[in-house]
């Protein structure tokens, strides 16, 4: 009992009376008071950042990105006419490459097949070539009349002819947009897909290729029978490709390129837009394509300083200067004139392409393109007498 009476007040000592809550008192916060300099200061560096953001960064993303991605637009290109003829000529519109733009790795590398062996090639960094279109003024509806006469003498012949005189813009366009079998005349965008990678400093003019039976083709040109293991600089493979025109050289050059679809690139670049590459050489189906005003546009931008460096047009120039077929344009053309060209021949289809320095100063593009029975040895008289034709209604004599 006497230690239940002890738990007990134990038990009392360890309660903890109820507090009454006091209900009626308030309690003050205190409130900071604000500074208006430090709040102006704050909207001073908010409108700042703001004026500075819409002032630099926006305009650049959007005539960089938004504009081109979203609203095409045409710009104002130098056509390099005479002041008298001057007439201000815009470029077709653009817009962003919204692939590229996804896809960025595809800007750094290529894969491609060649015969059955992996590829993997540096391609070049996209850079806006400024490629200039040919100014027109009046097409020569004599000579048109002539050529036509001549195509009439000449039935199994359906050629496209496209003329343009440098003096004064005047034209012969005959089936100028329509799409041929391009021939070795692919040639010459792949040779200036060469130039454009050395002026992008990919590659120089000196660097060697090895031949190896992978790149040898058959058709024209010498090093098909050469002894594999031999390095070859790629100075040594433009001018085989062009003076010789040897396929194995033209593949090769592709290949280090990066392959056919890295020269298609190149091309929609240039804003060659119906030529293109589908098969290595040699492609005696035809499947390569180009019209003649789209290799006459080629030609034209050889002496554009905007689109090719000074080195690269003298060897492109020394090139094509020295092509060994001279049986077709050339033929045609009177003394001392200098026709830098290449030509193109699979059987049914015989062509030419160039420019032509004549000795009285007179310079002209002439590209001719001439479907044709297999072989049929028509071909070639037409596309001379053809030459002749024009030749003396530009030149004389």
């Amino acid at each position: 009992m006497y230690a239940y009476q002890q738990q007990k007040t134990a038990n009392r000592l360890h309660v903890v009376p109820d507090r009454k809550r006091a209900s009626n008192v308030v309690i003050k916060h205190s409130k900071k008071k604000s500074n208006p300099v430090k709040d102006l200061f704050r909207m001073l560096v908010v409108f700042s950042f703001l004026a500075a953001f819409m002032y630099f960064v926006f305009p650049t993303s959007y005539g960089r990105l938004i504009n081109n991605v979203f609203f095409q637009r045409a710009v104002p290109i130098n056509t390099g006419e005479p002041a008298n003829m001057a007439v201000k000529k815009w470029s077709k519109p653009v817009a962003a490459d919204m692939y590229s733009i996804a896809n960025p790795v595809t800007n750094y590398l290529s894969n491609d097949m060649f015969k059955n062996r992996l590829l993997l090639t540096p391609t070049i960094q996209k850079t806006h070539s400024e490629v200039t279109t040919m100014y027109h003024t009046n097409e020569m509806s004599g000579l048109k009349s002539q050529l036509e006469g001549l195509m009439a003498q000449y039935p199994m012949i359906k050629p496209a002819i496209y003329v343009w005189e440098y003096e004064n813009g005047k034209f012969v366009d005959i089936n100028g947009d329509s799409l041929y079998s391009a021939a070795s005349i692919i040639k010459l965008p792949v040779l200036i897909r060469l130039f454009k990678s050395i002026e992008a400093k990919q590659m120089t003019i000196y660097d060697d290729m090895i031949l190896t039976n992978y790149y040898q083709s058959p058709g024209s040109g010498n090093l098909q029978y050469a002894q594999t293991g031999r390095k070859y600089s790629l100075d040594q493979l433009a001018k085989t490709m062009i003076q010789d025109s040897d396929n194995t050289s033209t593949n090769m050059i592709m290949a280090k390129l990066g392959g056919m679809d890295d020269i298609n690139a190149g091309l929609r670049d240039w804003g060659i837009s119906k030529t293109y590459v589908r098969t290595w050489l040699p492609d005696l189906t035809g499947t390569n394509k180009t019209t003649a005003k789209d290799m006459a546009k080629l030609l034209y931008n050889l002496d554009n300083p905007g689109f090719l460096n000074i080195n690269s047009r003298e060897y492109i120039i020394d090139y094509m200067s020295h092509v060994k077929n001279n049986r077709l344009i050339a033929a045609g053309l009177g003394d001392g004139a200098l026709f830098v060209h290449k030509t193109g021949d699979i059987g049914t289809m015989l062509g030419d392409a160039g420019i032509v320095y004549a000795q009285n100063g007179k310079k002209y593009i002439v590209v001719i393109l001439a479907n044709r029975p297999h072989n049929a040895p028509q071909g070639k008289d037409f596309i001379v007498k053809a030459s002749s034709l024009i030749y003396k209604a530009i030149v004389g004599g």
